[in-house]
């Protein structure tokens, strides 16, 4: 004789004995917290075409991946400053994942046509993502710097102060290289004094050198042998640390150029060669910003490796 099996209790509807607080009363703590009303306030399409709703969130969500890129790229910053290499490495693997979320975003444009597109063009009037103030931030951040770019946040003060402060200020890559020299890597000191207002675009031998140092150092001490050439200041301990800040580094760099690449074919895809709506020439002038990388020398010392 077999046993009945045990059938599961049943559950009364009106027992709400283990259920969250339904009554909080206001906005709910979810809300408070996350601001989710203010978000769902914030799609305003003017036109007819379901895209445009598409259009308009994708790029807000690129906007909010921005700004936890800005914050981790300002703690990394920060840390490596306070010679506090483990938070900075911390913050550049988390702005690795988020690198890739962004670059996933444009995933939600994929499904729009030109057509699509053209039926609500002409409501962004000269709306542009080069007007983006948090894009331009993040860009100096990572050392992108031009001067120019700062003009269309002229009629902001407090968003032009801060784009200000990061164009005079350094970069993550500056205070990286600042780092290295003070665990005793052979960067230059001219290297060290220079402007960090222009942007870094051709390799320098001497930075190279630093970072070919590290990944033999780090090699060294994975092979169980020891560097003749250390002055001692760059422990072996070290090693292995400041070969993932080299690795981290060229992570954001390749995510960041797989970004600009990926902005553009989306462009050519919707847009075509046409002119942009900011007034720049469209498709010619992403084109030229995908050829120009960021973090030249850790691309270059593949090369002598």
């Amino acid at each position: 004789m077999t046993a009945a099996p045990l059938s599961a209790p049943r559950t009364n509807p009106a027992d709400d004995s283990d259920a969250p607080d339904l009554a909080p009363g206001g906005r709910t703590p979810y809300v408070e917290y996350t601001d989710s009303d203010v978000l769902t306030e914030l799609i305003h399409p003017v036109t007819a075409e379901p895209l445009e709703v598409t259009f308009i969130v994708a790029t807000q969500i690129m906007e909010l991946h921005f700004n936890l890129l800005l914050h981790e790229w300002q703690l990394a910053l920060a840390r490596l400053a306070e010679d506090d290499l483990d938070e900075a490495l911390a913050a550049l693997r988390r702005s690795v994942v988020t690198q890739d979320c962004l670059i996933r975003s444009w995933d939600l444009l994929s499904v729009m046509s030109a057509v699509q597109y053209n039926r609500f063009r002409e409501s962004l009037g000269k709306a542009s993502g080069f007007q983006s103030f948090s894009y331009r931030q993040m860009e100096f951040l990572i050392g992108a710097k031009n001067q120019r770019m700062l003009s269309p946040h002229a009629g902001m003060p407090a968003v032009h102060a801060r784009l200000q402060a990061a164009y005079d200020g350094p970069s993550i890559y500056d205070a990286a290289l600042a780092f290295l020299a003070r665990r005793g890597l052979p960067v230059p000191a001219e290297v060290l004094a220079r402007d960090v207002r222009e942007p870094w675009t051709e390799p320098h031998a001497g930075v190279v050198e630093a970072w070919r140092l590290v990944y033999e150092r780090s090699d060294n001490r994975s092979e169980g042998r020891s560097d003749s050439r250390s002055n001692g200041r760059c422990e072996d301990s070290d090693a292995a640390r400041l070969a993932t800040l080299a690795d981290v580094l060229t992570a954001i760099a390749e995510r960041h150029s797989s970004w600009r690449f990926t902005h553009y074919l989306s462009v050519r895809r919707i847009l075509g060669a046409k002119p942009g709506t900011g007034g720049s020439a469209g498709l010619a002038w992403l084109k030229r910003t995908v050829d120009v990388p960021v973090f030249v020398d850790l691309w270059e010392v593949r090369n002598v490796l």
